[in-house]
């Protein structure tokens, strides 16, 4: 995007209340989150602030927390554990 001279529609949330997430994605006026942790087996709370986008009145994709895990682990119907080796 930068050599076609567009800024990506990328951004990172963090609010009065410490609660952030790494990377946001929007694309088609969706909202995709996502987590980077380095454990090769993150918990499921890894998630947890996700649900700060729905305030945003915008439509929140699925969601994704990149790690070092071996494949891919749903971690429920919207969001996903993604190897690293992956990306």
């Amino acid at each position: 995007m930068y050599n076609q001279g567009k800024r990506p529609p990328i951004f990172y949330y963090r609010d009065t209340d410490n609660k952030e997430i790494d990377l946001i994605i929007e694309q088609d006026n969706i909202l995709y989150p996502i987590e980077i942790k380095k454990s090769g087996s993150p918990q499921k709370d890894a998630i947890k602030h996700f649900g700060v986008l729905e305030k945003t009145g915008k439509q929140v994709g699925d969601g994704n927390v990149i790690c070092l895990c071996s494949d891919v682990m749903p971690i429920d119907k919207n969001n996903y554990f993604v190897p690293v080796w992956l990306i």
